[in-house]
C-alpha cells in the first residue's frame, strides 16, 4: 500500500512537472482542448482538425434530477431542436389528417396518437445522431473523450470520469462551449421532486398525460404546443407574458391560435406546491397575481419551462478569475469570444448576451477556430439572426421586434407595414386564418431600410430563413416591392405588404 501511494504520489509530482515544463517550452498536448460536445463545441473542434490543429472535446452529460440521460450532441441533438421539430411535425400530421377530410380523403373511425411508437422512432433517430458526431470526429482526427472538464491554468484541462479517474490535458488554447441546462424553481416545493423538464419530456418512454407546462418562453410554448396536436391536454401557466424578447404582437397572436387550437392558458397566475397525491396524480396550486384568489387541479405531468442556467458551477473558472456576469452566471466575452483570461475562449450559451441559439454557436465556433489557427480574421455577426418558433401556428422572424425598433428609432422613426392572410392550404380545411400575419418594420426615412420582418403562418421558419438574407445584405422597403413573388405561396405575401399600421386602413390581404 506505502509502495502504491509513493506511486500515486510520484504520478502527480511528475504531471504536474510535465505541464510546467510544457508551459515552460510552448510543448503542449494539444493545440487546442474543447470542453462541451454540444453543436458550436463539436463544430469549433472539427473546423480546427481541418485547419491542421491537434484538438481534443471533452463532454460529459449529467444525468437530470429525473435521472435521463443522453449522447454526444448537446442539447439540441438530443434534448431541443431535433426531438422538438420531430414532435412538432407529429402535431402538424394530426391537423394534416383532420384536414384530409375536406380533401377528399375517406378516413375510417377515429384517429388516435400514440405515445410510445413516435417516442422510439424520435430516440432512435437521436441515437443515430449521436453516433454520427463520434465517426466525424473520428474521422477528422478529433479526439473524443467522455470526461467532465475543469480548468487547472489557461493551458491545462482536468477530465474526471464517471468512475472517477482523472486526466490531465494541455493546450495553447481552450474554448468553453458547455451550454446550459433547464432551471427548477427552488422556492416552490415538491417542483424538483415532482416535475420534468425540457431534459426529459423528449425521453419519456410513457405519455406524459394531462399536463401543466410551467412558463411562457419559446420551450414552453412549443411543448404545450406539441402536446395538445397529439390529443393531450395540455395547459400553460403564464406569470406575466408570453415569448419575453419577441415582438409582442406576433406573440399574442401566437398564443390566440393555441388557445383557439385547444391549449388552455392560465394568465397572470403563478404556482405555489405540486403535491403527489395517493392515485399518483399531481396537485398542483397556484396563486392569480392580479386577485389573490388561490386555486388547484391535478395533472398526471408538470412540465417547468422557466428558463435556464449556464453550465459554469464546476468549471473551476473562480480559480482563474475568468470573469461572469453576476446577474446571470454567464461568461463575460469579447467579440472575439476571448474571455478575461488569455488562452481561454467561450461561445454559445455559455456567453453573456449571445442570442441562445444552435446556429449561432456553430458559425461563432468555426470562425473562432479559423482565427485561432490564424486562417481568418472575421468576427462573428450577431446581428439579424433570424429564429422561428415551432408552435401550432409557426412564427419566424429576424431583426428587431417594433417594440425595440421604436425604442431604438422613436415612433415616429420607423413604418410599419403589416397584412393579415390567408393560406390557400387553410381555405378547403376551412381553418380559421386570422392569426395569419406579416411584419415589415421599417425605418421611415431615407431608402427605408427594414429593421425587422415577422411572420405566423405555415412553415414560418423555412419562409424567415430566406429573407434573412436579404436583411444581412441591407434590404430595403423598395427592395421587397421590386421582388417578384412564387404564386401561390404564403412567402408572396411579404413581398406585397403595402398597408402601413399608421394609415389604420384594413390590412387584410383579398384576392389571390
Amino acid at each position: 500500500m506505502a509502495a502504491f501511494c509513493r506511486g500515486r504520489h510520484r504520478w502527480k509530482r511528475n504531471n504536474c512537472f510535465r505541464v510546467f515544463t510544457r508551459n515552460l517550452t510552448g510543448k503542449y498536448d494539444y493545440d487546442l482542448v474543447v470542453i462541451g460536445g454540444g453543436s458550436g463545441g463539436l463544430a469549433c473542434s472539427k473546423e480546427a482538425a481541418q485547419l491542421g490543429q491537434r484538438v481534443a472535446v471533452l463532454d460529459f452529460v449529467e444525468p437530470s434530477a429525473k435521472g435521463t440521460k443522453w449522447g454526444l450532441g448537446g442539447t439540441c441533438v438530443n434534448v431541443g431542436c431535433i426531438p422538438k421539430k420531430l414532435m412538432h411535425q407529429a402535431a402538424l400530421l394530426g391537423t394534416a389528417v383532420k384536414d384530409a377530410k375536406k380533401y377528399g380523403w375517406q378516413i375510417p373511425g377515429p384517429v388516435c396518437h400514440d405515445w410510445a411508437t413516435m417516442a422510439e422512432a424520435v430516440q432512435n433517430h437521436v441515437r443515430s445522431l449521436n453516433w454520427g458526431h463520434r465517426v466525424q470526429l473520428q474521422d477528422k482526427k478529433v479526439k473524443y473523450l467522455n470526461l467532465k472538464g475543469s480548468l487547472v491554468d489557461e493551458h491545462t484541462v482536468r477530465g474526471l470520469s464517471k468512475a472517477g479517474k482523472e486526466t490531465v490535458l494541455t493546450a495553447k488554447n481552450i474554448v468553453i462551449a458547455t451550454g446550459g441546462r433547464p432551471k427548477y424553481p427552488t422556492n416552490i416545493p415538491g417542483a424538483m421532486e415532482h416535475g420534468i423538464t425540457s431534459d426529459d419530456i423528449f425521453w419519456l418512454k410513457k405519455s406524459p398525460g394531462k399536463t401543466l407546462v410551467v412558463g411562457a418562453s419559446y420551450v414552453a410554448l412549443e411543448c404545450a404546443g406539441f402536446l395538445t396536436g397529439i390529443g393531450l391536454d395540455a395547459t400553460v401557466m403564464v406569470r406575466s407574458i408570453a415569448l419575453r424578447g419577441f415582438d409582442q404582437q406576433l406573440a399574442g397572436l401566437v398564443t390566440d391560435y393555441m388557445e383557439a387550437y385547444g391549449t388552455r392558458f392560465m394568465w397572470k397566475s403563478i404556482p405555489k406546491k405540486v403535491e403527489k397525491l395517493s392515485s399518483g396524480v399531481l396537485q398542483v396550486t397556484w396563486v392569480n397575481t392580479q386577485t389573490g384568489s388561490e386555486d388547484k387541479d391535478t395533472f398526471d405531468s408538470v412540465l417547468w419551462a422557466v428558463g435556464r442556467t449556464p453550465e459554469t458551477k464546476a468549471l473551476g473558472l473562480d480559480k482563474l478569475n475568468v470573469q461572469l456576469n453576476n446577474a446571470t452566471g454567464k461568461i463575460v466575452v469579447g467579440a472575439d469570444e476571448a474571455t478575461s483570461v488569455p488562452n481561454i475562449y467561450a461561445f454559445g450559451d455559455i456567453s453573456e448576451g449571445r442570442p441562445e441559439l444552435t446556429p449561432t454557436a456553430i458559425k461563432a465556433g468555426k470562425l473562432l477556430a479559423r482565427r485561432l489557427v490564424g486562417h481568418s480574421a472575421e468576427l462573428m455577426n450577431y446581428d439579424n439572426v433570424a429564429t422561428a418558433v415551432f408552435t401550432p401556428l409557426e412564427y419566424g422572424c429576424v431583426g428587431l421586434s417594433e417594440e425595440a425598433a421604436e425604442k431604438r428609432h422613436g415612433k415616429d422613426g420607423i413604418e410599419v407595414f403589416h397584412a393579415f392572410y390567408k393560406p390557400l392550404e387553410f381555405t378547403v380545411a376551412e381553418r380559421d386564418a386570422s392569426q395569419c400575419y406579416i411584419k415589415v418594420i421599417c425605418e421611415r426615412g431615407g431608402d427605408q431600410k427594414i429593421l425587422g420582418l415577422h411572420f405566423t403562418g405555415p412553415n414560418a421558419g423555412e419562409v424567415t430563413q430566406g429573407f434573412s438574407m436579404g436583411m444581412q445584405c441591407g434590404a430595403t422597403y423598395s427592395h421587397l416591392l421590386e421582388t417578384v413573388g412564387i404564386h401561390p405561396t404564403c412567402a408572396e405575401e411579404v413581398v406585397k405588404v403595402s398597408i402601413t399600421k399608421r394609415s389604420g386602413l384594413d390590412a387584410t390581404v383579398t384576392g389571390c
